[in-house]
């Protein structure tokens, strides 16, 4: 698979399908230093924050990857083709506080290029990202009573804005081709 550096302004997402049904591993730590971790994510959202191109992705307390997210200035964002989806399942359903689950995949960590966090050979689309926000949800604000139904044991989300400062992706993930349309 070849993946290429993208323009922000050129990255190409089916924002929807991409976080419901397709996920997305999120990374956080020092690959250097083998220390980070991984958890599938579906929840989220790509766009334009303080004329940024942002990521903003929410990690419940309890999850592991919180205090990797809490420890950590940045993290990667990454996406993968269907064939990777039962190695979604299992990084979003184990926790690596039990032990080291990567094995158990077929993905392959990698340094990345910014960031501190790995991205994966495997991926078509890696987004390095730095954190410039956290907030922490809280029921009283939440306007559709029905959002509280999602937090049965009151673990309530810390969200985490994450500017993206390099994208690496398919040409699926790109609106134009070739250097001149982000492509490089």
């Amino acid at each position: 698979m070849q993946r290429r550096k993208i323009a922000a302004k050129y990255l190409q997402t089916r924002n929807h399908y991409l976080w419901h049904h397709q996920w997305l591993l999120l990374s956080c730590g020092d690959f250097k230093k083998n220390d980070f971790n991984c958890m599938t994510v579906g929840w989220g959202g790509i766009g334009t924050m303080w004329s940024r191109p942002f990521v903003q992705v929410v990690v419940r307390p309890t999850r592991y990857t919180h205090q990797f997210m809490e420890r950590y200035p940045d993290f990667t964002l990454c996406a993968f083709g269907p064939e990777y989806q039962k190695d979604l399942n299992l990084l979003g359903s184990k926790s690596g506080r039990d032990g080291d689950k990567l094995p158990e995949t077929a993905l392959t960590p990698v340094r990345s290029t910014i960031v501190q966090a790995p991205g994966y050979e495997e991926a078509e689309l890696i987004l390095e990202c730095r954190k410039i926000y956290r907030s922490h949800f809280r029921p009283a604000d939440f306007l559709d009573p029905a959002i509280e139904e999602k937090y049965p044991e009151k673990d309530y989300h810390t969200v985490y804005y994450g500017e993206i400062v390099v994208i690496f992706g398919t040409e699926e993930y790109c609106s134009g081709y070739g250097k001149d349309h982000g492509i490089q």
